[in-house]
């Protein structure tokens, strides 16, 4: 009896080790990802009571410290810029004095936000996840990041 018994739940047993294992990727869900980026933003104003940060209708903060006199970036220009990127520690993930690059070839957040600067102006970007490097883990940058750009915009070639 213990036999057939065995035999009859060794396939259940097998079964049912091939559904879900311990290596199962768990599927994104980025609804909760983009209301975890929320909460983490507001804790991050919160302690910095010097940002007065606007939201766009995507979700991408900004704040203009600068305005400049000059042109304004369209997604085709190419931007001249000093910025520092931060994680929300305040951990510098990378900076540069002279980024040359197009608009449109940087991440979503900057597409966002620069076009609200005009050249010579400065701000700051806060951005959910989404717009910067997503569920991806990128350099020293790990998955799900909100991330904090400072940006000075010295030239925009249209």
């Amino acid at each position: 009896m213990k036999k057939i018994l065995l035999l009859l739940l060794l396939p259940v047993a097998m079964f049912s080790s091939c559904l879900k294992s311990n290596n199962d990727v768990v599927p994104f869900d980025s609804a909760k990802q983009a209301a975890t980026d929320e909460v983490t933003i507001q804790a991050y104003l919160a302690a910095h009571t010097e940002i007065h940060a606007v939201k766009d209708t995507t979700g991408v903060y900004y704040q203009i410290i600068t305005q400049g006199t000059g042109a304004t970036p369209a997604l085709t220009s190419t931007i001249t810029a000093a910025y520092t990127g931060k994680l929300t520690n305040g951990t510098t993930f990378d900076s540069s004095a002279n980024l040359v690059y197009r608009l449109n070839g940087l991440i979503p957040a900057w597409q966002i936000a620069l076009p609200y600067l005009k050249t010579g102006g400065q701000m700051l970007i806060i951005t959910p996840s989404r717009y910067a490097y997503g569920n991806a883990q990128a350099g020293i940058i790990p998955a799900n990041s909100v991330l904090i750009f400072s940006v000075n915009l010295t030239a925009v070639t249209n």
